[in-house]
This record gives structure tokens, sequence and C-alpha cells, in this order.
């Protein structure tokens, strides 16, 4: 089975380049998560790229729509 990865620009999304967000918080915001261990490690595919699991990412979605919300909001919001 072919494993599938995210990038950072898809999982957090890219207004600029029309990526629209799976988990719409701010870079800082999904870094400083990933620190505190609430959201996933990345995995490392080259020496200067990183990029998460889909799997891991889908766990993460599906964790945060059963009602078990521990997501920051995007910075600057309400």
């Amino acid at each position: 089975m072919e494993q599938k990865f995210y990038r950072i620009r898809q999982i957090i999304g890219d207004p600029k380049k029309g990526i629209p967000a799976i988990i719409p918080v701010s870079r800082a915001t999904w870094y400083k998560a990933v620190a505190e261990g609430r959201f996933p490690k990345p995995v490392r595919l080259t020496e200067k790229t990183a990029a998460w699991r889909a799997s891991d990412i889908d766990a993460l979605v599906e964790r945060l729509n059963n009602g078990m919300n521990d997501a920051p909001k995007r910075d600057g919001a309400a």
C-alpha cells in the first residue's frame, strides 16, 4: 500500500495559491501544537523536506471532529 503525505501548505492551506486548509490554523500555531505534542510530528522525506502522513492528519481531523477539540484558533482570530 502506498503511503500518502501532506506538506504543511496542504494542511494549513495557502490562499495565495488557492489551496484550501484541512486544518485552518497559522503556520506558527501549527508548529507550536506539533512541539506540544497535540498535533502529529512530521516525517523527514529528504534532508530539507518534511511532510506529515495522511493517516496521521486524517486521525487528527477525526479527533477534532469528535469533540476533542484542542486545536488552537488561528492567530489573530477572535
